[in-house]
């Protein structure tokens, strides 16, 4: 009986040990990615391109989290396939790669990590702070004036910038996910997370036509007028000073997967 305790004490007493330790977990993620902004104004959940990510991270204790992540994506937007007449009017598109770093928080509703805890399963929210690389483009093969080709937008300060906007934003992720541990160390987890963007150019619009002549004197004056206008050239007059995009200051995209995780753990708890 005395040994029987015993044995029950040293156990417990390393659980709490191993709880206080940083247990370390490697993932990675697949999945999908979107985009909410001056080309798509209400369909937070549209998905426009691929993502993929990978991860490291230290459990603190079971329920909270810190983790260095990478994520890439691919999101676009194109008015000509838009429900809207007005978008489809307008006549714009663009598409972006997006390199993204962040520093993310973990919370885990139940008492869940891959290599212990006492729940096969967690719900969980996250959030953080990030940086993001973009390189918006457009593509325009039935505009006359345009050739078939990849024009990347910040060349041509379309919105009448004096100078290029910067390729690169401070970004807070946010967003719930669900996790399941497997097999021993092994996780699988799926999640849903967008992220405000510190930008509003990441589609290349954000403001209103410029005057028509702002362009005029410059090698690229006439691109330039087509990329700011593809639609109503020959009317732009009419459109300078007016709004080219929505009035929020921000863009926002999102990044959805399923993922698994590997978690390293030096001592193992017995469950009584």
């Amino acid at each position: 009986m005395y040994k029987k305790r015993l044995v029950y004490f040293l156990a417990v007493f390393l659980c709490g040990i191993s709880a206080k330790a940083q247990i370390f977990e490697v993932g990675a993620i697949a999945g999908g990615a979107g985009y909410l902004g001056d080309l798509n104004q209400n369909k937070p959940l549209k998905i426009s391109g691929i993502s993929a990510g990978a991860f490291v991270k230290a459990n603190i204790d079971p329920y909270w989290a810190i983790g260095l992540h990478y994520t890439y994506g691919k999101i676009k937007g194109d008015d000509t396939k838009s429900d809207n007449a007005d978008f489809r009017n307008r006549g714009l598109n663009f598409s972006t790669a997006l390199n993204e770093v962040s520093l993310q928080v973990d919370f885990n509703f139940f008492e869940y990590f891959a290599g212990g805890g006492t729940k096969r399963f967690s719900p969980y929210i996250f959030t953080g702070i990030g940086g993001v690389l973009y390189n918006p483009t457009a593509r325009y093969p039935n505009v006359a004036g345009l050739e078939n080709k990849k024009y990347h937008l910040r060349d041509y300060h379309t919105e009448g910038q004096n100078v290029s906007y910067r390729n690169y934003a401070l970004t807070v992720p946010y967003g719930v996910g669900v996790k399941l541990r497997l097999k021993e160390n092994w996780g699988l987890f799926s999640q849903i997370g967008y992220r405000t963007a510190y930008t509003d150019y990441l589609d290349d619009v954000s403001g209103k036509y410029p005057n028509t002549t702002h362009w005029d004197g410059e090698e690229n004056a006439a691109i330039s007028k087509l990329l700011s206008n593809p639609s109503n050239y020959a009317t732009s007059t009419e459109l300078q000073y007016t709004q080219r995009g929505d009035f929020r200051k921000r863009d926002t995209y999102m990044f959805v997967g399923i993922g698994i995780s590997y978690t390293f753990v030096s001592q193992k708890c017995y469950t009584f």
